[in-house]
């Protein structure tokens, strides 16, 4: 009985691991990805390695697959709560509302706003790039004064120049200036 909860566990560990890894790789984080798969490698030869050492025992296979299924939604909440990357949400609302583009800015959300042209009238659209983490708390605060705003959000593969990257050199200089390092 311990062999077969070892192996569900083993699962539960090693199967977040390759969801995060892929998830890295698609985010083109290259070494966060290295380094989950030789972990996950390791943890799937000791799993196999239990599963097939003496009887082939057919119930520890069941729970190797088990706990294979079990690990994709726990792979994926961990993901989740994690939020690593950044989002693109556009914003369309009918009328300019500077109330909300204030308090987004105040924030420290970068914004881009635009005037576009809908079906019926002129539509006020605002472009915002946002690091995951925060992407309900945006909803929440645009929804909070403008609740018929229509958002949708996207994930960027990759962006360069503009206001938050200038933003996030600048930390990461302050940070090195801070550190003593080159």
């Amino acid at each position: 009985m311990q062999e077969i909860l070892l192996i569900l566990a083993i699962q539960l560990v090693y199967v977040p691991l390759m969801t995060l890894r892929t998830i890295f790789l698609v985010k083109n984080m290259r070494l966060l990805a290295s380094i989950f798969g030789v972990l996950e490698v390791l943890i799937n030869v000791f799993a196999l390695s239990i599963i097939f050492s003496g009887d082939q025992n057919f119930i520890a296979m069941l729970v190797y697959a088990l706990g294979f299924g079990l690990g994709i939604p726990l792979g994926t909440m961990i993901e989740g709560k994690l939020a690593v990357g950044y989002v693109s949400v556009t914003i369309n609302t009918q009328e300019k509302n500077q109330e909300l583009i204030d308090m987004l800015r105040d924030n420290g959300f970068a914004i881009t706003t635009y005037i576009s042209q809908g079906r019926d009238s002129d539509r006020f659209k605002y472009e915002i790039l946002a690091k995951r983490n925060r992407e309900k708390e945006l909803f929440n605060l645009v929804e909070s004064i403008e609740p018929k705003a229509f958002i949708i959000s996207y994930e960027p593969k990759s962006f360069r120049g503009g206001f938050l990257v200038d933003r996030m050199r600048n930390k990461k200089f302050k940070l090195k200036k801070k550190t003593g390092e080159n």
